[in-house]
């Protein structure tokens, strides 16, 4: 496990002339290393932080790059922000950091990404982490605003969690409020310490004091690709070896999606956190990690 961690950060500039925020863990002494890209969740409201924070323990073995996704963090707010977009932007990153093949690691929005990546360009890949997460975007989107709307853990504005779900939001304002409410829904019920999970979509500048919310970003997502997002019937296709995780208590991206994505691949195992929410890698960090290495060094190393 790392201790001190070596990184870089950068602005990489993609194949249309915009700019990513990208930072590399531990690319100082190996440049031989295997590279793993992480890929965080929350169109418009996550960053880099997020894989930073899950995957930054496996900095020794190998060069972990993540980034702001354009449409979200300090990368440029310029789109499209599609799938098509991203995966290219992927493909981009990859290069640019040298890599023939490397593994892919994605999280709740960023593993429609992984899975899509995976489809396309299954022969670049050496590994698949996908953690809660769905395979299929209206039953998915539909399962989370159900949920949101019968917790009786959230006081919420039923009108604005059908704008945040459907793509239809009014301005960013209207997306942080929509956020906020439903934060508790993405801890277990038995952790108190709700307002951490903020840290999970942290997304502001320090320094440009830039908004954290771009509801530009949420609602291309949620209006145009969730819904045209099912890969159920392709998941077959996906030979790479794959470790599907997912928190018990998770009401955004529940337990049976997981395990219609590692029931569909012919190569994946899934884990189930019996203590988490919406992210064993900060609600269970121990289990987590030992999981992953153990995926690591059986099936990818």
């Amino acid at each position: 496990m790392a201790s001190i961690i070596s990184s870089k950060t950068s602005f990489v500039q993609m194949d249309d002339g915009i700019h990513l925020h990208v930072k590399v863990l531990g690319d100082d002494t190996k440049p031989t290393k295997p590279l793993l890209i992480g890929l965080h969740g929350g169109p418009g409201l996550s960053t880099l932080q997020e894989p930073e924070s899950s995957f930054s323990f496996l900095s020794d073995t190998f060069r972990v790059l993540v980034f702001d996704a354009r449409g979200s963090g300090e990368s440029s707010l310029t789109g499209p922000f599609t799938h098509d977009r991203w995966i290219k932007d992927v493909e981009n990153l990859r290069q640019w950091a040298g890599a023939e093949t490397f593994l892919l690691a994605g999280g709740s929005y960023g593993g429609f990404i992984s899975l899509d990546y995976a489809i396309l360009h299954g022969d670049r890949l050496n590994g698949l982490i996908l953690r809660d997460t769905w395979a299929n975007g209206v039953l998915g989107a539909m399962t989370a605003l159900a949920n949101c709307l019968t917790s009786d853990r959230l006081k919420i504005d039923v009108a604005r969690q059908v704008r945040v779900w459907s793509g239809t939001l009014k301005d960013d304002k209207d997306f942080e409020e929509g956020v906020r409410e439903t934060l508790p829904i993405y801890s277990p019920p038995e952790d108190p310490n709700v307002a951490a999970k903020e840290g999970i979509f942290q997304g502001l500048d320090a320094k440009n004091k830039r908004s954290a919310y771009h509801a530009a970003t949420q609602n291309a997502a949620f209006s145009f690709n969730v819904p045209r997002f099912d890969v159920r019937a392709q998941l077959r296709e996906i030979k790479t070896p794959t470790l599907v995780v997912v928190g018990r208590h998770d009401y955004i991206t529940p337990v049976e999606f997981s395990e219609v994505i590692a029931n569909g691949m012919p190569n994946a195992r899934l884990e189930v956190f019996e203590h988490s929410g919406h992210s064993p890698p900060s609600d269970e960090p121990e289990r987590f990690q030992a999981t992953v290495l153990d995926f690591l060094r059986t099936q990818v190393l």
